[in-house]
């Protein structure tokens, strides 16, 4: 009989820990961490003054490359599942490079920032470790876009535009609790993000392209809880 006493303090007091663990109505989090946005793009033929002019190559088409930055986010909690998380970053830095009949060339490159709004879901594990589901929407803005020095020489490039963008967002991820205030995380994010690049070159003409980098985000961070 005293072990079975002792067996049931010892369970009360593990649910009295998780429940302790879990989320609560008015909690804030936030997160630091490494994320990667690794694109993976399609993009539209290349082509010389927009739809009505000469495509470079059946086959032309453009690349853009990782980069890892800091990514923070902050999060509120509505109650014990659901959430409303901002997603930002230091600014990521991703080159442009030519696909298909213009592999190899150094196109430039351009800066952007990614911030997500999202509805975040988690399921009750009755454990440390915190699963949820998000979705929502993410408004990419471009800047600082440059054509590649050798771009220039060879075409006379003097400028580079890359259209903002406004999109869907989905996200997996799992928080696991260390404590009442402390957490490590770790998500996988799927974002929708289109733009429209133009480079003007010395002659008058525009150099013209469509690319969706619809990229995965992956982030690792830990968070503390308010």
């Amino acid at each position: 009989m005293k072990m079975l006493k002792a067996a049931a303090y010892v369970v009360t007091g593990v649910s009295l820990s998780f429940s302790a663990l879990a989320y609560e109505a008015g909690d804030w989090i936030v997160r630091a961490g490494v994320t990667q946005v690794a694109p993976d793009e399609s993009s539209s033929v290349v082509s010389v003054n927009g739809d009505n002019g000469a495509a470079l190559g059946t086959n032309s088409g453009v690349g853009v490359d990782n980069d890892e930055q800091l990514g923070l986010n902050i999060q509120y909690m509505l109650n014990k599942q659901w959430g409303v998380e901002l997603l930002a970053a230091t600014p990521f830095k991703h080159k442009v490079n030519g696909t298909g009949d213009l592999a190899g060339l150094d196109i430039g490159e351009g800066k952007q920032l990614p911030p997500t709004l999202s509805a975040v879901y988690y399921f009750d594990t009755g454990s440390a470790f915190m699963p949820y589901f998000g979705a929502g929407i993410n408004y990419t803005v471009f800047f600082d876009a440059e054509p590649s020095d050798s771009l220039k020489s060879a075409l006379g490039a003097s400028k580079m535009k890359m259209d903002d963008s406004i999109g869907l967002a989905v996200q997996v991820g799992v928080d696991y609790k260390i404590n009442t205030h402390w957490l490590v995380n770790a998500s996988v994010r799927k974002i929708d993000i289109e733009t429209d690049a133009t480079i003007d070159l010395s002659n008058g003409d525009r150099v013209d392209v469509n690319v969706d980098i619809d990229p995965y985000v992956y982030t690792l961070s830990v968070g503390y809880v308010f």
